[in-house]
């Protein structure tokens, strides 16, 4: 089970906080990519006014193509389940990761902003699909705690980002195009180890309808015998969802029996986007700037930050197991 946690989240949302974290150390490379560019293509030398806009398009892209991953996510682990629509979402990074690999070469910083946007659709889908597969395959005692582990991977994402964003390592100007694109490295790691393990039994039984496949998937994710308590519970959500269909988003606003819990995941997914966290991430190297810190310093405070979220999720989930 830990080592399934592992490869579901090297590629899934540890993805998210490291596509965060690595467009910080570039800024100043890329917006003179941008300037290069403009003027090698028009004769056009660009305020720097209309350069942050241009940087600042690059960068919050991502979340459009984040909104777009997770409306596809539903209907894509429906059709092709919560293990195979994770391996699929790979689609999306390798593409952006090429993209981002040559569009230096090119002199095009419209392919950074293609790529951003499907970074921001893998996004979206591992950040939906993930716990999803992590929820269904837990154990019913840890499967808060399982599912948890999707946003110490993310933090973990965030700071190993800014590690290799370093200039010590990918973050200078000859190596910015590696820095963006090295994100396919966990996608492969995925793509080679996640294939290995069973799919989520909940989504055999329930969606497939294969009783046996359920339970070696079971067996083989507990090491042991399946409870009959178990197979039980999945067995019943069985029976009371025979006959439904998936509903679509916008009719769980007409249903009544799930509007509070509607307004409560609204109210604190509102809350953790608009708090300004992904922003610092953004756009650390102007805020660290702005308070007074020198420019080779900047780098390193950026880490801190990372680091403090990732310590607090590590001291949060230890609890959940401990109790």
């Amino acid at each position: 089970m830990v080592l399934m946690i592992a490869s579901a989240s090297i590629g899934g949302t540890l993805q998210y906080g490291y596509n965060l974290a690595i467009m910080n150390a570039p800024t100043t490379f890329i917006q003179s990519f941008i300037n290069e560019t403009f003027l090698e293509r028009w004769d056009v030398q660009l305020e720097e006014y209309q350069v942050t806009l241009v940087w600042t398009i690059i960068v919050s892209i991502f979340s459009l193509g984040g909104f777009a991953g997770a409306l596809i996510a539903g209907p894509m682990t429906i059709r092709f389940g919560r293990k195979k629509c994770l391996l699929l979402n790979n689609i999306f990074l390798m593409t952006a990761a090429l993209l981002a690999l040559t569009s230096r070469t090119a002199r095009s910083f419209e392919m950074i902003m293609i790529s951003r946007v499907l970074v921001g659709i893998n996004a979206g889908i591992s950040m939906n699909v993930q716990p999803m597969y992590f929820g269904e395959s837990a154990p019913k005692h840890l499967r808060g705690a399982i599912s948890l582990s999707s946003a110490v991977f993310t933090a973990f994402g965030v700071v190993l980002g800014q590690v290799v964003g370093l200039r010590e390592i990918l973050g200078s100007e000859p190596c910015w195009q590696y820095l963006l694109a090295s994100n396919a490295i966990p996608g492969l790691i995925q793509l080679l180890t996640l294939p290995w393990f069973p799919e989520s039994p909940r989504y055999l039984l329930i969606d497939r309808g294969d009783k046996e496949a359920c339970i070696n998937a079971l067996r083989r994710l507990r090491g042991c015998e399946v409870q009959s308590s178990e197979l039980d519970e999945i067995l019943q959500e069985q029976a009371e969802t025979k006959g439904m269909r998936a509903s679509h988003p916008w009719e769980l606003f007409t249903d009544r029996s799930v509007r509070w819990q509607l307004i409560s995941v609204m109210i604190i997914s509102s809350a953790m986007q608009l708090c300004g966290n992904d922003s610092i991430y953004f756009y650390a190297s102007y805020v660290f700037k702005e308070a007074g810190i020198s420019d080779d310093k900047i780098q390193y405070a950026t880490i801190g930050t990372g680091t403090c979220e990732f310590t607090a999720l590590c001291l949060l989930h230890f609890a959940f197991f401990k109790n």
